[in-house]
């Protein structure tokens, strides 16, 4: 027998009509969610809103679509037969079916027992979240090296070339992978990179990671380089990333993933506590590549005058500081013309003439009387070490110790670190540490997402109460997002990945669907106790088995639609991984516990209401 084409609208009516509510509702929740991701900014900010756009413009399509094009299609291509065929759907269901009532039953019949387990793996996962550690993003796999080279402070530019040419024939040599190695040595005319001439970066183009052989991974294989290079004395090698060295520099300053800041005024007070801090460093596993920010030990020859004797010999300090300029630096005497091109010609003494100490004092400088003094007899003469670098953050003076990080998270070193050095220095008076990099970078994006999330959470709440106009269904249904958090955060350790912002961003996208499924659920037990069953139990068992399909179908499409990017292992997928393994482990389990829970609070909530 088939259904007429007036019956036909009308049963496609009718099933849009009662499934209206809830879908449009949860539809809404989910574009909702989305709202603070928009209003994230920073670098979390720019990663993420481009997919929150996305999500609610394909949301906003999509609920277009279910109100309009989706009941016409139905009513067109739907079979109008009323008998209907058993398929190979309906086999999985039952087989579902045969597993899940059995369980239901039983979780009914000792409702206190599952909810006493369910509480307790919350609260699992909560001190295991809260021991998870966190980093600011994942790190990506770029496929390339690049190593920053640091020699002796004052070396020569001639000395910097052989250090990395040696570098460079090492990597060559011994390592199969290493397809090109290019050194960066100087800055370009930019005044915002004081990059020094003792300083060199190899950047180490590698072969694709399938034809690696002296190590698997890029931990493993920057280690064995590392070892290699130790052979060259006297020279530091910090191992990174192309594009993560440059954004950590552009972030924060420096290019380490962590950087220690120390401020205060005394340069030599700064070296001092850079040096014990550093040593502290050391000690903490996962800490590699250490770098302690030269500000001192530049060779000086200071010139420190006797102003007495310069009195007595009627000499003035401007006119020795001009002959000492002009005798070393030298001093514009006029211009050479070679056709339209012009250049200074500079006089100054003879190169073999400026070449050390001895030189200065012997400097003669001529008095008003007419008779030449050795600088010496006016000034004390000395070699000394002095500043390399004076730099300032706010106008404050500091020193950096940075660090990369490797097999392991970024949040528990630093708190290590922390504990560390509170126990062993006590800094002066005026003097004081600040923790940057990467690790500023998560707590900022931590106190951001700490307004984004409560405000998503109260969206999802206004949504449910609008909803079913009940502030204890609101609440029933809200019990759906713990439930889920419990999945996400289980995921994660199961996983071994810290907490992200990648991963805070999936968990404000599975609290919007994971309460999906309660609104499924709730809807149909309301729609059941309308039609006239009061039965509590009945009401559950029935409720149950007619929106089993539809919640499994929501979960199971959603976790399929992220698992390619919880699996991918594609560049740049290091990023996505966390978000989606947070929604798929969440889903799982939101959906296995609001199937099992959610009836039990049902009830609870049912009778505290009739007795009310």
């Amino acid at each position: 027998k088939k259904l007429s084409a007036t019956q036909m609208n009308n049963q496609v009516h009718e099933a849009s009509r009662r499934m209206m509510n809830s879908a449009v509702f949860g539809q809404i929740i989910i574009l909702i969610v989305y709202l603070p991701i928009l209003a994230l900014v920073g670098i979390e900010g720019k990663m993420f809103r481009p997919m929150a756009q996305t999500v609610s413009f394909a949301i906003l399509g999509a609920l277009i679509l279910s109100l309009t094009y989706i009941p016409v299609m139905s009513a067109l291509f739907l079979s109008k037969k009323t008998e209907h065929k058993r398929n190979i759907s309906d086999k999985i269901m039952n087989v579902v079916r045969k597993l899940y009532h059995p369980l239901s039953r039983l979780a009914l019949r000792n409702k206190a027992t599952a909810l006493a387990l369910t509480f307790t793996l919350f609260v699992v996962s909560i001190v295991i979240f809260l021991n998870m550690g966190g980093e600011f993003i994942p790190t990506l796999e770029e496929g390339d090296f690049a190593i920053e080279t640091r020699v002796m402070t004052g070396s020569s530019l001639s000395e910097t070339i052989e250090v990395s040419n040696k570098a460079a024939a090492i990597l060559r040599n011994n390592f199969p992978e290493v397809k090109e190695v290019v050194a960066k040595i100087g800055s370009g005319e930019i005044p915002t990179d004081p990059m020094p001439i003792e300083a060199c970066d190899l950047m180490v183009i590698l072969k694709d990671k399938k034809e690696w052989t002296s190590g698997k991974t890029r931990e493993e294989l920057a280690n064995k380089m590392s070892k290699a290079l130790s052979v060259i004395p006297g020279v530091s090698f910090g191992f990174q990333q192309p594009i993560q060295m440059r954004f950590n520099e552009l972030m924060t300053g420096a290019r380490q993933d962590v950087v220690l800041k120390i401020y205060g005024e005394d340069l030599d007070v700064l070296s001092k506590y850079a040096d014990k801090m550093g040593n502290i460093v050391k000690t903490v596993k996962g800490a590699r590549d250490l770098y302690i920010e030269k500000i001192t030990g530049l060779p000086q020859i200071v010139v420190k005058f006797d102003r007495s004797k310069i009195a007595k010999f009627g000499l003035n300090i401007a006119d020795i500081n001009r002959t000492i300029k002009t005798a070393f630096a030298g001093e514009s005497a006029g211009l050479v013309f070679e056709g339209e091109r012009r250049f200074d010609l500079v006089v100054r003494l003879a190169k073999s003439d400026r070449k050390g100490l001895d030189n200065v004092k012997n400097l003669y400088i001529n008095s008003p009387s007419g008779n030449q003094i050795p600088l010496d007899q006016v000034a004390e003469i000395s070699l000394k070490e002095g500043p390399n670098q004076i730099q300032r953050d706010d106008t404050k003076r500091r020193i950096t110790i940075g660090f990369n990080v490797r097999d392991r998270d970024v949040e528990s070193i630093v708190d290590e670190i922390k504990r560390k050095i509170e126990a062993r220095i006590n800094l002066p008076a005026g003097y004081y540490v600040t923790y940057g990099g990467q690790f500023e970078n998560l707590v900022k994006a931590r106190q951001r997402l700490s307004v984004a999330v409560p405000v998503a959470l109260l969206l999802i709440f206004v949504l449910l109460f609008f909803t079913f106009r009940s502030i204890k269904q609101g609440l029933l249904i809200f019990t759906a997002i713990p439930l889920s958090a419990i999945g996400g955060i289980f995921a994660l350790y199961i996983r071994g990945m810290p907490f992200s912002i990648s991963a805070g961003i999936g968990f404000i996208a599975l609290f919007g669907v994971s309460v999906l499924n309660g609104i499924v659920l709730i809807n149909e037990f309301n729609r059941l106790k309308k039609d006239g069953i009061n039965n509590l139990y009945k009401r559950i068992l029935k409720g149950t088995n007619m929106r089993l399909r539809p919640v499994l179908m929501t979960a199971s499409v959603a976790s399929f639609g992220f698992l390619p990017m919880a699996l991918s292992n594609s560049p740049g997928a290091e990023v996505q991984k966390p978000l989606a393994t947070v929604v798929i482990g969440g889903l799982i389990t939101a959906t296995l516990l609001t199937l099992i829970v959610l009836p039990i609070l049902y009830i609870f909530f049912e009778r505290g209401l009739k007795n009310k």
